[in-house]
Parts: C-alpha cells; structure tokens; sequence
C-alpha cells in the first residue's frame, strides 16, 4: 500500500502535503501552550474555581489520551484523508465553541470535545509521514515534522501573552481559541484539494467499550484531584477514585476478552511481557507528569504571585522552548551512541534547573522575568534531551510488528501523564496558595518535580538492567 500511495503524489506535492499535516500538528502543539499563558486571564473572567482552572487543561488530554488509538484506527478504516478532515474541522468548530464558552463549566465541555476532535486529526499526521516518505527523503521529512513539534511550544506562549495583551476587538483571552478558525479553514481546505486518498484496511476494527471504560476510569481516578480542593476533600472523593482504579483493572480484563473473541483490543497485551517496555513507559509516566504541569504551575506564579503581565510571562517562556529544540536536535545523535545514559542527564539538567528556580523564589521578593527566563533554560534543555529521544528508548525492544500498538500505548501514557500532574500538582499549589501563598505553593510544586523527575531517572536506569526479549 505504501508504494501505491507514493506513485499517487509526485515528489513536489508530498511535500506540500507535509506541510498541510505539520501545521494541524503545529496548530494542535501552539493549543497546548497558549491555554497556559490565558488560564490566570480566563479564571478572572470567567470566575472560575481552582478545579475548573485545572479541569480546563486536564480534560482536553484525558479526552485526546483515551481516543487517539481509536482516532489512528478510524483512519485505517475510512481513510487517513477524511478522518485528518474531519479532524481538523471538528477541532477548528470546538475552539470557536472554547472562544465563545460563557462559564468555566461550559469551557470545560468545549474542551473536552477539542480533545476528541485532536485525537481525530493528530494520528494522521504520522500515519500521512510513514506512507508518503518511504525512501531516502524519509529524515528529512521527520527532521521538519520534529523541529515544527519544537517551534510549537515557543510560539504558543508568545502567541498568547500577545493576544490577551492585544486584546483584539475586546475578545481578550477568547482570541487565543479564535485563531485556530482561520487556520484551521485553510488547513481543510488545503488538505480537501492536495492531500491523496489513502485505501482502507477492511480487516481494521473499533474497540469502541475500550475506550468508553478507559476515559471512565481515568476520569474517576483524576477528575476527584481536580475538584477535591473546591469541596473540602469530602470523603465520596476517595471512593470515587478507588472506583477509578477498579475500572481500569476491569478495563484490562475486558482488553483479554476482546482479545480472545477475535476483535482488536486498545493495547496489545503481548507487550505487557515486555519488561524494558513496561519500565520505559513508568519512566515517560513519570516523565509527563511533570511536564505540561511544570507550565501551569510556572505560570500561575508568575500572574497570580509576582503579578508579571501575560506578554512578558509567555515571552519569559521563549528561551526555553528555544533550548528545548537544540536539545532536541543534539540529543538523538548522542543517545545512538549513548543510549539512555544522556535521558538520565537530562534528568539532571531539569533537577538543576528547578533546584535554581526555586533558589531564586525563595530569596529575592520579586524576580524579574528575564532572570526566570535565563534560568529555565537550564530546564528546557534537559527537558529536551529527554522527551526527544524518550520514544526511541522506550520502544526499542519491541518487535516491528507490535510498533504501532506500542506506540499508541506510549503516546496514551505521555497525555494521561500530562493529565494527572496537572490535577495532582495543580491540586498542590492552589491548596497552599489558599492557605500560605503563590509562593509557598510554588516552592512544593518545584519540590515535587524534583521528586517526579528522580523517579523517571530511577525507571530509566532500571530499563537499562530489564532482560531481553527472547
């Protein structure tokens, strides 16, 4: 099928056709930052409660995390061409809904749907890679897909200090969730004329009551660190959560019966035989966790506790999305030749850097941004030296014909990692904002990055010392 697609688009047009999907995934990769930088401006606007602030974030990654491995097997079914459509134009409709949202709880909902519209669009932008780039041109097609993923993070915090600042036609922070319209119209439309019809795999199947238990229970495991703080930690929470765990092992079961009834479960279980996989993907768990929560803790502090306007807290963010991209680009040489030896440096790079942060917040009143700035370079750079490579590390051990299973289990992990440190460390800091100060909160959120972070590095050592695969 491959050589089929590839005889369909001449060597010209496939390249204009990488640039149609890299900018879904750069429109897809600029929402998950520009969100941050607009969250303080939404939550006084909206009047939003700490839960909803966290839920605003949280809930469009459960919702992409539990149905991306659907949305890449909807592509294989009806076509990688039509569901990129359907994507593209459903998240285009559900950001104009974000824009217009009148209540955090209406917010929240229209979150909810972006992310299953990005869980749509996102799996066919690789699959659209792996089909039309199978000969040398293959690099360099990822070696752009790679440095827009990089660009994505810079530009989403720029482009969001810029719109709440500009506040174009009195929209304020709506405009953040505006701008995906026009883009994503000519991203459809773009795609409609130039990108080729892809056949169907007939044999491909949905594992649709999969996906339905896995978003429950997650929701019910995290939803409860969302909203725990806004109703006293009422004791049904941590039922709630214990029933969350119970779905998730519920949904295991009903993954091997699927299995066994012939269909194609969500994950493929042979991996979870594999011990260097199942320690890779504790590693990214850990990894993720303190990851987009990093941003919305850094955020919060900068807004709500120094009082630093929204322009020059996502422009105090730019070097580091910067240093994350030259990371990006030096660390897969070197971990070809050094394995998970510079992952784990990495490691150490980001604990440097929150270990300076936090030097800084504790001993001078009011920081400038450009001395935040100059210091999370440091932690941007490990950042990427670590979540560059991390994929590669983690799948390495698994056969050619369970990649894509595990790569979607990789992928599922990273977004409900995500997901979960912003509940959980976003639950910390407002809970000791409320009783301290931003600050205090700050200087235990910083506290528990270290401490996730170690984690991965122990998980990532421990993967090392994982037998091989027979």
């Amino acid at each position: 099928m491959h050589q089929t697609v590839t005889k369909q688009v001449d060597s010209t047009r496939r390249w204009w056709v990488l640039a149609i999907v890299v900018a879904a995934q750069f429109m897809f990769g600029v929402d998950a930052f520009i969100v941050n930088v607009a969250i303080p401006t939404i939550a006084l606007d909206l009047h939003a409660t700490p839960a909803q602030i966290e839920s605003i974030i949280a809930i469009y990654l459960i919702a992409y995390a539990t149905l991306v491995v659907t949305g890449g097997r909807l592509g294989d079914i009806h076509g990688t061409k039509n569901v990129f459509l359907a994507g593209v134009l459903g998240f285009t409709a559900t950001s104009l809904w974000c824009g217009l949202a009148q209540s955090g709880a209406e917010l929240i909902i229209a979150r909810l749907a972006q992310g299953a519209a990005a869980a749509l669009m996102v799996p066919q932008v690789l699959a659209t890679l792996h089909l039309l780039f199978t000969d040398e041109t293959r690099s360099r097609a990822f070696a752009v897909y790679g440095i827009v993923l990089g660009l994505a993070g810079a530009a989403g915090f720029l482009l969001g200090g810029l719109l709440v600042t500009l506040d174009l036609a009195g929209t304020g922070w709506r405009s953040v969730f505006f701008v995906n319209g026009p883009s994503g119209l000519v991203i459809a439309l773009a795609a409609w004329r130039i990108m080729p019809s892809v056949p169907r795999r007939a044999a491909t199947r949905l594992d649709i009551k999969g996906s339905i238990v896995l978003f429950a229970g997650l929701l019910c495991l995290i939803g409860p660190l969302l909203f725990g703080h806004d109703v006293g930690w009422a004791p049904w929470l941590w039922a709630v959560m214990a029933g969350g765990g119970v779905i998730l092992v519920a949904f295991l079961k009903l993954e091997r019966a699927v299995a066994r009834a012939g269909g194609m479960p969500l994950i493929d279980l042979t991996l979870l035989a594999d011990a260097a996989f199942l320690r890779g993907l504790g590693a990214a768990f850990f990894f993720f966790l303190a990851n987009l929560s990093f941003y919305l803790v850094m955020t919060l502090f900068m807004q709500r506790g120094l009082k630093i306007p929204p322009l020059a807290a996502g422009l105090a963010f730019i070097p580091l999305a910067l240093a994350f991209v030259v990371a990006s680009r030096h660390s897969g040489v070197r971990a070809r030749h050094r394995g998970t030896k510079v992952l784990i440096e990495g490691c150490a790079l980001q604990i440097a850097g929150l270990a300076a942060l936090a030097l800084v917040a504790a001993c001078v009143e009011a920081p400038a941004p450009l001395a935040l700035a100059l210091i999370m370079i440091v932690f941007g750079y490990g950042q990427g030296l670590v979540m560059a490579p991390l994929s590669a590390a983690v799948l390495s051990t698994v056969k050619p014909v369970a990649a894509g299973s595990a790569s979607g289990m990789y992928g599922t992990t990273a977004q409900i990692g995500n997901a979960a440190g912003v509940a959980a460390i976003g639950a910390v800091f407002f809970a000791i904002e409320s009783l301290q100060s931003a600050r205090a909160g700050f200087l235990v959120s910083l506290a528990s990055f270290v401490t996730l972070i170690m984690i991965c590095a122990a998980f990532l050592a421990w993967m090392r010392r994982a037998p091989a695969r027979s």
